[in-house]
Formats: C-alpha cells, sequence, structure tokens
C-alpha cells in the first residue's frame, strides 16, 4: 500500500464532519501535527462500522501534537504532546495551499 506521509513529516487533522463511527477526535481538527510513524495499513473502521468488510485499507500514523496547539490556554510544560493514530485520509500536508479548508 502506498502512503503519503512519513515520520516528520507536517500535517493538519481535516474536519470531514463525517457521521457515525469515527475515530478521529474534534479537538484534533483542523490542527496541525507531526508525523511520527507509519503504523501499517487496514481496513477503514469507519466502513467496518456499517459492515463493509471488503474496502480497500487505509494507511494509518501515528501524530503527535503539541499541548499549547490543541488548546490555546494551556499553561503547561510547552513541550508536553499528545499521540494519537489517525487514517490517511482525514490528512493534508500541512504545506498544501488547501490545508486549512476543510471537505
Amino acid at each position: 500500500m502506498k502512503h503519503r506521509f512519513d515520520a516528520g513529516d507536517r500535517v493538519v487533522v481535516l474536519e470531514l464532519n463525517k457521521a457515525g463511527h469515527i475515530r478521529t477526535p474534534y479537538y484534533v481538527r483542523n490542527h496541525f501535527g507531526t508525523i511520527l510513524q507509519r503504523c501499517g495499513s487496514y481496513l477503514n473502521p469507519e466502513r467496518l462500522a456499517v459492515g463493509d468488510v471488503a474496502g480497500p485499507v487505509v494507511p494509518l500514523y501515528r501524530v503527535a501534537f503539541q499541548f499549547g496547539e490543541l488548546w490555546k490556554d494551556y499553561s503547561g510544560n510547552p513541550d508536553d504532546v499528545l499521540c494519537i493514530e489517525i487514517y490517511e485520509h482525514w490528512l493534508r500536508a500541512a504545506n498544501d495551499p488547501t490545508a486549512a479548508q476543510t471537505n
């Protein structure tokens, strides 16, 4: 499976406005993070939740977010990060001119 991102790449999490079972929390959407690693490729849990077990596999990434990026009033250690796994279709390269736009 081809992947779009590598460790160290800066990405933004999209706001896809999907209903139902999703694994991308609201508090990371429209925020910038850094790819830590590729975690492999798996069936899309959004499709699995509705019984579609024949869909294509989707790359999954571990992404780090600075707490201060997620919560502007965070007053703790500036090096604190949240690491979360996010599927590729929720991510766009940070340097993409449409990165801040939603789909």
